[in-house]
């Protein structure tokens, strides 16, 4: 174990606080998957549900780890490359997406031969914001014209958001939000954010007016259920989501200071989707104000961390991912934990590291892997560096002892192969070439 923890390189603190988050997840997930595991196979059973769990959870930490040893300014060049194939795979999962325990049908796709669900918007936000930042480093001292960046930065962006809105509106609205925060961090002119605003506004508005136009089409189906949302929200009217927002204050309520007790939720039966958008209100049931305050408070802190790594950072490259993939995990968080408590509508965002779900926790792992390759020190890049070199040197050398063997003539490899051979022999026993053969 010491050997292994003497490998992860970067941040310690970042390391812990995922870690605790990852470990306390398996407690609410395994409590409140029972509502899952009735609904499937009607037994109550959640051992299975945890399994996956904790099988999405190493998976992730594998992600953290492998993400973490390669030097963050490689993800410059393939965070051009890999957005034009997130604008394929955003299009195709739009057209040909999975539905999920009657969940809408255009938010994720099925990975071919291995059964499993992938939703490509986690991707997307994450390619994005490490192009963004790219971006943004490239042209710090350039000075470029409003319209090279509306072509070169917001165009790329604007086709990113069109393919997720249709499906999902709020993480729309997040990833929008988060670009605009970085480009504001980057030092983008003011004048020209609030220019794009105004026409992100105009463009959304403009969508609307297309789904009113056109409500039949499947690619404007979610359209009525965010209107329904928000105005469920504001005059309390009753329907599944104020049904689900009822549930999860009444589990916030019995929960009162230390909680009901691990395992011990009511409300996990009746609430949809408890191990996912509303496992905050499970945990705070459960925990007690006690337990859903440590949580809020861990986030907090590994905010704080992104803060100091950004800090520290010795490119602004470096500085921008931070916030660019840290702030929205957060961000995230923060919007779970509102939604629990009706401090906003309901709007499907899980709860980072500790809700259930595959491609969730594996694009937050990739990001802070991420993050960690941005904290490493200088020592621990030259310690890589150095092993890396000693790996290449040995690589070399068997080519060349290969390449030499290939070069020998046929009869000096027979002799190397057999051991050299003379029946020449200057020893006081003439027998001894013989004897020793």
């Amino acid at each position: 174990m010491k050997e292994l923890v003497n490998k992860l390189k970067g941040d310690r603190v970042i390391w812990s606080f995922v870690a605790l988050l990852a470990l306390f997840s398996f407690m609410p997930v395994f409590s409140a998957s029972s509502n899952l595991a009735y609904i499937g196979h009607g037994t109550g059973n959640t051992l299975g549900y945890l399994v996956k769990h904790l099988a999405h959870v190493c998976i992730g930490f594998l992600i953290i780890y492998w993400v973490h040893r390669v030097p963050y300014h490689y993800f410059r060049a393939i965070s051009k490359i890999a957005l034009p194939i997130v604008w394929f795979l955003l299009l195709y999962t739009l057209l040909k997406g999975t539905v999920i325990a009657g969940a809408n049908a255009s938010r994720w796709i099925q990975v071919p031969f291995i059964g499993i669900t992938f939703q490509t918007s986690t991707l997307a936000a994450s390619i994005l914001f490490i192009f963004v930042a790219r971006y943004l480093s490239k042209t710090k001292e350039e000075n470029e014209p409003f319209q090279v960046s509306l072509i070169q930065l917001w165009l790329p962006v604007f086709i990113t958001l069109a393919l997720i809105l249709p499906a999902n509106f709020s993480t729309t609205a997040l990833i929008f939000a988060m670009v605009i925060m970085l480009t504001f961090i980057g030092r983008y002119p003011l004048k020209y954010i609030g220019f794009i605003i105004g026409s992100g506004i105009a463009m959304f508005a403009f969508f609307l007016l297309v789904a009113k136009a056109f409500p039949d089409s499947r690619f404007f189906s979610r359209v009525s259920t965010w209107g329904s949302r928000i105005e469920n929200f504001t005059t309390d009217k009753p329907d599944e989501d104020d049904y689900q927002i009822e549930k999860a204050k009444i589990a916030i309520a019995s929960g009162r200071l230390g909680g009901v007790g691990p395992g011990k939720s009511v409300q996990k039966n009746f609430l949809p989707q408890s191990s996912s958008d509303f496992i905050y209100a499970i945990i705070v049931e459960e925990y007690g104000l006690v337990g859903g305050v440590a949580i809020l408070i861990l986030y907090l802190l590994l905010l704080f961390r992104f803060v100091i790594a950004s800090h520290k950072a010795n490119t602004l490259f470096g500085k921008l991912v931070v916030v660019g993939l840290g702030f929205p995990m957060i961000f995230q968080a923060m919007i779970n934990m509102a939604v629990a408590v009706e401090l906003l509508p309901v709007t499907g965002q899980t709860l980072p590291l500790i809700s259930s779900g595959g491609s969730s926790i594996w694009m937050t792992c990739f990001s802070l892997g991420i993050i960690i390759s941005v904290t490493k020190k200088e020592e621990e890049v030259a310690e890589e560096q150095e092993e890396k070199e000693r790996r290449r040197e040995a690589l070399q050398r068997l080519i060349d002892k290969e390449l030499a063997e290939e070069d020998l003539p046929a009869d000096e490899k027979i002799y190397e192969e057999e051991g050299m051979y003379s029946i020449e022999d200057n020893s006081r026993n003439p027998m001894n070439a013989v004897l020793n053969k």
